[in-house]
């Protein structure tokens, strides 16, 4: 390295290592000091180019803060060639030595201090505020838009309470800071104002190291990097970092998404820095000098998570603090109870108060997120800015009902018969699955003249008298009459893992079938049709085997009756393979009935038939729904179509449904608990059982498991007769990390949940 120095620079000079993340060497000369900096191998090759071409920009202005700036080779080259070995040449820089102290050895730096380097980091912004370098729009580890990449580091972390602050801390970023970065203002930032990097003498910033990470980046992130280390070992970190905030915003104002995001950010900083200590740490490749952070970042991490996000926000950034938590007879809760009838149920021991919705997530009023894994009706995502849009438009224009001639009924009509296969092509358009559920009852026994019908045992099919009387789930669930109708014939679960057929491969599809024609066989009053979901939902998430619907149809038709299709839960392509779960089983029905995902929170459904059947319900009297088709309901069913098909949202079911799946069995082969694994695309279920060879249903396990899940930020609900299976029903803008996160989630608490 001596002769190198020589070589290039002309430099008689004594060299000694730097402690830190980069290959840096102090050079100690007659003329004074500088450092060597030496590009890792696999370092973008312009890299250290970028970081001159940085500090001149910052040199010709005012910042007023010491710089390392480049000392040019014998030949005026900024970079130049270091021989790392005989064939290996790297780019070396050599800068400039900046004196002072590092904020990371003062041992407490005063509020005075901690104000000014806000303002630092704000003029820091206001000066790199025109420089655009081609260059400067690069990726890196610690690229704060890029924290997720990280994230399988989390399973390296032997400690469980540790491991969950960590899944917590990648969920809090993805959350509540991810959302937003492509909206937030962004620019060239430094990227890595770390307690390390900002020099300080006599109270004052006075320099700024190291523009090996600087990037193009939301400009937020500048701030949020420099507060995550100004905040360590601080015994108030939220004060700590509302004066750097105070001192950024005499200069700077955030933008309402940049507070929002800010901890957040912080918070990913954190668990970019940990997850890359746990790498280290299982590589064997880290250093002493990679692992001092880490004890201080973990506690840090604790205590910013411990506190509410609304609250941190107001404590760090002086926006509004949310409402105090009303208390006593006040309570939202009492309120609640005061005016709603009490057959109204509460997910969850401690009620949530939801106050937003967005995407997959959904966040309480104290600004915490939750992954939703069980709302199917927000298919699309909770308030999918295009759909609102399209309601919002609408509803500006025209809101009338069907007895008018208008064009989005008719468009939307036509878009939703595209979907089926002949001869399903007239529709009706109604508020809600039950009333969907009820019209198609109707239509069967005006087809038919019959009034009896045949349900699967566990089904629900809606809350109107005619379909409690048709829902097992109800009639012989707590408060039901314990006792079918006489007119409802009730067939067999076509359950895999508990049914009577269950272990008979291909044969168990037409042996349930089978039940269904000896069910019309000894039929007390004649049978207008079949309702059943292809996939079963409060049955348990069941996914009946092949053939089954095949056979069942046929007999049904044999018989003179219509089969229905309850798409109510799983249509417009949660079975992944499908757009509709019936084509799963290779039918077609004689009626599909609609809602839940079909306006994607909106009260919108829909029954559709063949002219065959529509021309039997015509009998002179007139169907009419006040607000059944209405102008702003099909506007939004449009948009909710225009979704699935632009986003590829099928397709997104279909891959994370198989990566959900095979995550879950593997989980069923490492807990005794899970008994049984089971779906398709992202309808999916999780059976519990307190012993696999009998089959018992661990249903307290399995409500314990969903508080557990919940107090992790995962919202999940159980179902089945036995009330023993999870059931996973997301809205379809999942990601992979989400899939990821939750495996990792319920790999930890089935490890701590008893049958």
């Amino acid at each position: 390295m001596r002769e190198f120095l020589r070589s290039a620079y002309g430099l008689e000079a004594a060299i000694r290592p730097l402690p830190g993340e980069n290959h840096n060497v102090l050079v100690e000369h007659p003329g004074g000091r500088a450092v060597l900096k030496i590009a890792t191998q696999g370092q973008e090759p312009g890299a250290l180019a970028l970081e001159h071409e940085a500090i001149e920009h910052l040199a010709r202005g005012e910042l007023g803060l010491g710089l390392p700036r480049t000392v040019p080779a014998r030949d005026g080259a900024v970079v130049t060639a270091y021989p790392a070995a005989a064939d290996v040449r790297l780019p070396a820089r050599l800068s400039a030595f900046v004196t002072g102290t590092p904020w990371s050895e003062l041992a407490a730096p005063d509020a005075a201090l901690q104000v000014e380097l806000g303002r630092t980091l704000a003029r820091l912004a206001a000066a790199l505020a025109g420089f655009a370098p081609a260059a400067g729009r690069r990726n890196h580890r610690w690229d704060l838009t890029r924290v997720d990449d990280l994230r399988p580091a989390i399973a390296l972390v032997a400690d469980l309470s540790r491991r969950r602050l960590l899944a917590d801390a990648f969920h809090r970023w993805r959350a509540l800071a991810l959302p937003r970065l492509g909206e937030l203002p962004a620019s060239f930032i430094h990227g890595d104002a770390n307690d390390e990097n900002v020099l300080v003498a006599n109270g004052h910033v006075v320099g700024l190291l190291d523009f090996g990470d600087a990037l193009e980046n939301p400009t937020v992130c500048e701030l949020a990097v420099a507060m995550t280390y100004a905040c360590l070992r601080q015994p108030d970190p939220l004060a700590v970092g509302a004066r750097i905030v105070a001192g950024y915003q005499e200069l700077r104002v955030l933008g309402d998404g940049e507070r929002r995001a800010l901890l957040p950010l912080v918070c990913g900083r954190l668990a970019a820095s940990l997850a890359t200590a746990a790498e280290r740490r299982h590589t064997g490749a880290g250093t002493r000098n990679h692992f001092l952070t880490e004890e201080p970042a973990w506690e840090l991490l604790a205590r910013l998570l411990a506190v509410d996000p609304a609250n941190a926000e107001a404590a760090l950034t002086g926006a509004a603090a949310p409402p105090a938590a009303a208390s006593g007879a006040g309570s939202l809760l009492a309120r609640r109870r005061r005016r709603l009838g009490p057959s109204l149920s509460l997910a969850y021991d401690e009620p949530l108060e939801i106050v937003r919705g967005a995407g997959q997530y959904l966040y309480d009023r104290r600004g915490r997120p939750y992954l939703d894994l069980v709302n199917n009706v927000c298919h699309v995502g909770h308030c999918h800015p295009r759909v609102v849009a399209a309601g919002q438009r609408q509803m500006a224009i025209l809101n009338t009902n069907t007895r008018y001639l208008y064009r989005e009924l008719t468009d939307y009509a036509e878009r939703l018969t595209a979907t089926l296969p002949e001869p399903l092509r007239v529709c009706y358009f109604v508020n809600s699955g039950s009333e969907a559920n009820e019209l198609a009852v109707r239509l069967a026994r005006a087809h038919t003249g019959r009034r009896g019908m045949l349900v699967v045992e566990g089904a629900y099919h809606g809350h109107t008298s005619t379909l409690i009387e048709l829902s097992p789930y109800k009639f012989l669930g707590r408060g039901g009459s314990g006792r079918a109708a006489p007119w409802v014939g009730v067939v067999p679960m076509p359950d895999g893992y508990r049914g009577p057929h269950k272990g008979q491969g291909p044969a168990a599809g037409r042996a349930y079938g089978d039940a269904v024609g000896a069910a019309l066989a000894r039929a007390t009053e004649p049978v207008a049709g079949l309702l059943v979901e292809p996939l079963l939902g409060c049955g348990g998430q069941i996914v009946p085997p092949a053939g089954y619907l095949e056979r069942a149809y046929a007999h049904v038709r044999a018989a003179g009756g219509v089969c229905i299709a309850d798409e109510v839960q799983v249509g417009f392509g949660r079975p992944g393979s499908h757009f509709w779960a019936f084509e799963t089983q290779s039918v077609v029905p004689d009626v599909v009935v609609m809602g839940k995902p079909i306006g994607n929170g909106h009260p919108l459904a829909a029954v559709v038939t063949s002219p065959e059947i529509a021309a039997s319900f015509a009998n002179g009297m007139e169907f009419f729904s006040t607000f059944g088709g209405n102008p702003v309901s099909c506007a939004i069913g449009l948009a909710v179509l225009d979704v699935i098909a632009e986003e590829g949202l099928q397709e997104r079911a279909r891959a994370l449904g198989g990566r959900f799946l095979d995550g879950l069995r593997e989980l069923a082969r490492r807990h005794e608990l899970v008994g049984d694994v089971r779906g398709l695309g992202l309808f999916l279920g999780v059976e519990l059982v307190a012993d696999r060879r009998t089959l018992a249903p661990a249903a307290a396990a399995a409500a314990a498991l969903v508080e557990r899940m919940k107090r992790r930020g995962i919202l999940l609900s159980t179902d089945g007769p036995l009330h023993n299976v999870l059931k996973i029903k997301p809205p379809l803008v999942l990601t992979r990390a989400d899939v990821d996160h939750a495996l990792l989630a319920l790999d930890d608490e089935l490890a701590h949940t008893g049958p």
